[in-house]
């Protein structure tokens, strides 16, 4: 059988390449056993394997899931803690304009926007720059996810939207819209979309130094969002 592997962030620097093709015998296996193999044939993989997350065919799997023939499996490591309208990645700056326009509502009182920037610090190191990368199919099915979540559970609107590729300090990275009846439930709203963005979407950012060095910064262990 054959299984494409893709990997992101320091799980891509183990395994030495983006994607590669895997070879196994028989028509299926488990993650577990895929696990096996990927250590034995990367052992760069090894002291991370307890940390990754695995998704089959874009969807998070557990150690007895099947994987078939043909299937793709990604590594994900620990996030760093879209698309439509409302849930979209972004190469570039991000768009207010289409953000404000997705949550707009003549019912509503209240329309609060939060930005997320790189800061050009963090603990005492000076930053000069981030770069973001995602596995893109299920990071946009998962913003799509949480939008709905949040819009069926509050009364609000919610639209997010995330910058991938290199940002500079102070630019802008993440931007979330909400707007609701009152300002209390627009703020909740947008606290929980973000909580969620950081936990449950597949998106790493490298922190780059001053002094030339870089570092992932994988935090957050990635969810499976609401039970």
């Amino acid at each position: 059988m054959r299984v494409t592997i893709v990997a992101f962030a320091s799980a891509r620097e183990a395994l030495g390449a983006a994607r590669v093709e895997l070879q196994l015998p028989g028509s299926g296996t488990t993650i577990e056993a895929l696990g096996r193999e990927l250590q034995r044939l990367h052992p760069a993989l090894e002291p991370l394997w307890p940390r990754l997350a695995l998704a089959v065919d874009g969807t998070l799997a557990g150690a007895e899931t099947l994987v078939a023939d043909g299937a793709e499996v990604a590594l994900l490591p620990p996030v760093s803690g879209g698309g439509s309208e409302a849930a979209s990645l972004v190469r570039g700056e991000l768009e207010l304009s289409a953000l404000l326009a997705a949550v707009a509502d003549p019912a509503h009182g209240a329309t609060l926007v939060f930005l997320g920037r790189v800061r050009d610090h963090r603990q005492g190191r000076a930053v000069t720059h981030l770069t973001y990368q995602a596995y893109e199919p299920m990071a946009l099915a998962a913003m799509r996810r949480i939008v709905a979540e949040i819009e069926a559970s509050r009364a609000c609107r919610v639209a997010l939207s995330h910058r991938l590729g290199d940002a500079g300090a102070g630019e802008t990275t993440v931007a979330i819209a909400v707007s609701a009846p009152h300002r209390d439930e627009a703020y909740q709203a947008s606290r929980e979309a973000l909580e969620r963005l950081k936990r449950e979407v597949p998106i790493w950012k490298r922190e780059h130094y001053a002094g030339g060095e870089a570092d992932w910064l994988e935090i957050e262990p990635l969810s499976r969002g609401r039970a």
